[in-house]
């Protein structure tokens, strides 16, 4: 049941699983409390395999989007922009644009404008060209301008050029950890085959669903432990065991929409639930 008091939050991802890789703890976390929450997938995902064909992926990977959010109760959309292809035009400009009104979100979630992949560079760029214009009524008229812009969130990367990430809010997201990697699994072409087979460990992954999992969780903490090893000096506020292994989601708040104030930044950005 979504809570009216409870933000809205629009997560704008170049493919299927970039939203649960790169921002699921957080994304989880508000499903938990209520939120509104919609997952977009920009691009089809038809790209992401080295043996099924684009055209059957499409669907398999649409199928595997629309399992993830069922999961947490977030709804995951998958638009049709071919994956590998994508560019920051004016046609993925406009449709990001008619998103971020119709969906009038109070946090979106995006790509940092550089980044490894062209996918993630170009939604990147497309939002920020967005963020502005989505407050301008003559602009893509045939959906209501906003009043104002919502507070835009880069997602997590470790890249230093041009310009490296500046971590303006850490969440320690252990506690979304166990939910995550099932919400990660649904993603099951990408995260047990076309991944593991292009980082040359495909044959690492076991054949049950159960030991599935757990190599899942095991693939998902070295993702963490990289994050956490790179952005450890703002990390230094919070407390470790020494055999814990820190589950930390790095956001950089976009200078090209709105200003992150305190009480904002306690309401998008909770801290860990305690009665978990």
């Amino acid at each position: 049941m979504v809570d009216g008091n409870c933000p809205s939050v629009l997560v704008l991802g170049a493919h299927p699983d970039d939203a649960e890789i790169f921002a699921g703890g957080l994304i989880i976390r508000h499903c938990r409390a209520g939120a509104r929450v919609r997952i977009v997938s920009v691009t089809d995902g038809s790209s992401g395999h080295y043996r099924i064909p684009p055209e059957q992926l499409k669907q398999i990977r649409r199928q595997e989007a629309a399992a993830a959010g069922a999961r947490i109760g977030a709804e995951y959309v998958t638009w049709d922009f071919r994956d590998g292809y994508l560019e920051p035009n004016l046609d993925v400009r406009a449709a990001i644009i008619r998103e971020i009104r119709s969906f009038q979100p109070d946090l979106v979630l995006t790509h940092r404008p550089n980044d490894y992949h062209p996918d993630h560079r170009a939604v990147g760029c497309a939002v920020q060209d967005a963020s502005y214009m989505v407050t301008v009524p003559h602009v893509c008229s045939e959906t209501p301008a906003l009043k104002r812009d919502p507070i835009v969130a880069y997602m997590c990367d470790l890249f230093s050029r041009p310009t490296p990430m500046r971590p303006d809010v850490v969440l320690d997201v252990a506690a979304e950890f166990p939910q995550l990697i099932e919400m990660a699994a649904c993603h099951a072409s990408q995260v047990f085959d076309w991944l593991p087979y292009h980082d040359g460990l495909l044959a690492e992954v076991p054949e049950s669903a159960e030991a599935r999992l757990t190599w899942l969780g095991n693939w998902l903490q070295q993702l963490y432990q990289a994050r956490f090893e790179h952005f450890a000096e703002a990390c230094q506020g919070f407390e470790w065991t020494e055999d814990s292994h820190p589950k930390i989601e790095v956001y950089e708040i976009s200078e090209y929409a709105a200003k992150l104030s305190a009480q904002e930044r306690s309401r998008l950005f909770p801290s860990a639930p305690t009665n978990l």
